[in-house]
């Protein structure tokens, strides 16, 4: 029986990350008042770990060793010993991160290492992963220990000195910048085309080579630039192709999870084949946005069945009955990546017809050598219209075969050993679902996506919205943790796409309240933009601004979009100028660095072209049909929303009142258009947008 430290005080959390490290030797402290006082009185510089629960090399770490009794001796000698979950504190995550490029000029990542100083809890060494032995060019975890517990007794000066600089460097990091007040202009958004075509893979789409990262606001941006070109009559076959052929790769290869839908983090090879098998909520959100907009905008149904893949998969495994959305599934199954997913050719001819097995090898490429580890892990290189030519076979019949195949598939892999799956509920990355949720529930005409973001939208509310003020996490009944932007931003982001689902005076209330207490608690008045982390949040080394995108948005630019769009709905200026504001703040970065800043680009274009706001009055039965029509078009400037007649819309928007069975308020910018009532005219003037 596996004996529990008492000294390790991560017992009485609830990330599930944390709580793996629960009954390791080493006496672990969460990051609080209490720990950092510890460090102080007794003088002891701190290890702070930070990884989080789906992350391979953590667990190798964790493995090799935490659980290590020789090693976690060493640590309790000399250190205070602090794990955070990066999901959970993305401040902390973002300063150390930073601190650890100044130290190293490397990149980060997760596991990462730090050695703080108790006092101010100053970096003065970082890393990442560290070996239990040298290997890997690298030396052992405990010589590492030992140097820096020597440095720290012997080399105070040294330390004290570099403290300046990484503090110095620290603060620089944030940006500051006073608004610009020269003319807001499209140049950075072809300054982005052209640098996104400049990193794109020609051959297998994306942006970088191995590993190859979805980058989904990259395909996003490539997509917008397409449709901001053609509402005014300008054709770019060029941005299409970019995201088209990237959205293909990426679906057919092994990153997406053939059986089951859904996508892995990224892909180790320039082939789109062979993934790092943990599956990220957040990911997965910006996905299903990306592909379902690419079927409106494209009316392939490939992109349609992957975009359904990912929320089916996303109901079925990632939300909880209580009706918020899990974080993530787990890299490893019984300590082995992917061991889940893969296959040998005999397990699935085990399962299968004769005709299905047939069908199934040629389009997954069982034919071909082992890929994994002596084992199979499905993608494909070909459509199911050009397999069923190459079969001489009707299309609809193959797809029946491969339906049923990947169905019996499914069913037995369900029977094996399943990744661990991380079931703290997070505002922000729920906020990112259900945002993709009901963009795909409404343009999809799927009742069952859109009844999905709500549950999760209630969740939200019930459980992390507590006096005007959001948390970070929820798990086991417990919420807790002061929100950041990203938090408010998404969500703000969420609310405004259910309400184009289905009207509620409640949400829309909501929506005004989270975005007062985004510009009351987090935005700079003096120079603009928000800070990452609210005005009475826990002091740390430094407040971070920061306008790059990284695996998500970032928070500046969701809240400009956001604000933008909340301003033209409610016709409140403080939303418009907060947004103008932060828009203005980093647009000198804009002009040199547009690539990194696609989702502030989307801000930008919001800004430039007059926001469209349509408010639709009258029965059911025409306003899903109305509605509808907007629906079939990608037109990201345009908010659509359907009150029905029996209902007292809120304040700001009583004076659009019912005209007979349906009518059409339109404001564009701050004109607005006489009242549509025939629907003829509203599809043409909708199309006319496009």
């Amino acid at each position: 029986m596996e004996m529990k430290n008492p000294n390790n005080k991560l017992n009485n959390e609830t990330s599930p990350y944390l709580l793996q490290h629960a009954n390791n030797p080493v006496n672990w402290h969460p990051w609080n008042d209490e720990s950092l006082k510890l460090a102080k009185v007794q003088n002891k510089p701190i290890l702070l770990s930070i990884g989080y629960s789906a992350c391979h090399w953590c667990h190798v770490m964790a493995h090799e060793s935490f659980e290590d009794t020789n090693t976690a001796a060493i640590m309790n000698q000399h250190f205070i010993n602090i794990k955070v979950d990066r999901e959970e504190r993305p401040d902390l995550d973002r300063i150390y991160q930073t601190a650890h490029s100044l130290l190293t000029s490397r990149p980060g990542g997760w596991p990462l290492t730090v050695f703080l100083s108790p006092d101010k809890q100053m970096p003065f060494f970082a890393g990442t992963y560290f070996p239990d032995k040298p290997r890997y060019n690298m030396p052992a975890f405990s010589e590492i220990m030992q140097l820096t517990s020597d440095a720290y007794k012997n080399q105070q000066y040294e330390i004290q000195q570099q403290n300046i600089s990484i503090e110095n460097a620290l603060k620089s990091t944030s940006t500051h910048h006073l608004p610009d007040s020269s003319r807001l202009n499209s140049l950075p958004l072809d300054l982005a085309r052209k640098q996104l075509e400049s990193a794109f893979d020609n051959t297998l789409g994306g942006f970088s080579d191995a590993p190859k990262f979805p980058h989904p606001n990259m395909l996003e941006r490539c997509l917008r630039h397409h449709l901001f070109l053609k509402s005014q009559n300008r054709d770019d076959p060029k941005s299409l192709q970019m995201i088209c052929l990237s959205l293909d790769k990426m679906a057919l290869g092994g990153f997406q999870d053939q059986l089951g839908g859904g996508f892995f983090r990224y892909s180790t090879d320039k082939h789109w084949m062979i993934p790092h098998f943990e599956k990220m909520l957040y990911d997965n959100a910006q996905l299903l946005i990306v592909y379902t907009q690419a079927y409106i905008v494209t009316h392939d149904v490939f992109y349609k069945q992957t975009a359904e893949a990912i929320a089916n998969w996303t109901i079925r495994e990632m939300q909880t009955s209580e009706g918020g959305y899990c974080s993530a599934l787990d890299a490893d199954t019984d300590n082995e990546e992917g061991q889940t997913y893969t296959w040998t050719p005999e397990q699935i001819k085990n399962v299968l017809t004769d005709d299905e097995f047939k069908f199934f090898a040629r389009k997954y490429n069982l034919s071909e050598a082992a890929n994994f580890e002596d084992n199979w892990h499905l993608h494909s290189q070909i459509t199911d219209e050009n397999l069923a030519l190459q079969l001489n076979l009707e299309t609809g019949k193959l797809k029946s075969q491969l339906e049923s195949a990947c169905k019996k598939l499914l069913s037995h892999r369900n029977t094996r050993n399943q990744p661990g799956r991380d079931d703290k509920i997070l505002c922000a990355w729920n906020a990112l679902m259900i945002r993709g949720m009901a963009q795909a529930g409404r343009r999809l005409n799927n009742s069952a996506y859109i009844d999905s973001a709500f549950n999760a939208a209630n969740f939200i509310h019930r459980t992390l919205w507590k006096e005007q003020r959001l948390l970070v996490s929820y798990k086991d009944g417990k919420a807790h943790l002061n929100a950041y932007l990203d938090d408010y931003a998404y969500l703000l982001q969420a609310i405004l796409e259910l309400l184009q689902c289905q009207w509620s005076n409640r949400y829309y209330q909501w929506a005004i309240e989270v975005a007062n207490s985004l510009v009351n608690y987090f935005e700079d008045a003096e120079q603009g933009g928000f800070f990452f982390t609210s005005h009475d949040h826990e002091q740390l080394l430094y407040r971070s601004k920061t306008f790059s995108d990284e695996a998500t948005p970032n928070g500046n630019a969701v809240a400009a979009s956001s604000l933008l769009q909340l301003g033209l709905l409610t016709g409140n200026t403080k939303y418009l100028n907060s947004a103008e504001k932060t828009i203005r703040c980093c647009y000198p970065t804009l002009s040199e660095q547009a690539i990194s800043h696609c989702s502030l680009l989307h801000a930008l274009e919001l800004y430039l072209k007059p926001g469209i706001i349509i408010i639709l009055r009258g029965t059911e039965k025409h306003l899903q049909q109305w509605q509808q029509i907007t629906h079939n078009y990608v037109i990201p400037q345009l908010i659509c929303i359907a009150i029905n007649n029996d209902t007292v819309p809120a304040d700001s928007l009583k004076d659009k009142k019912s005209v007979g069975d349906i009518c059409a308020y339109i404001c564009e910018g701050s004109s607005c258009l006489p009242i549509i009532t025939d629907i003829n005219i509203f599809k043409n003037h909708i199309k006319n947008l496009s």
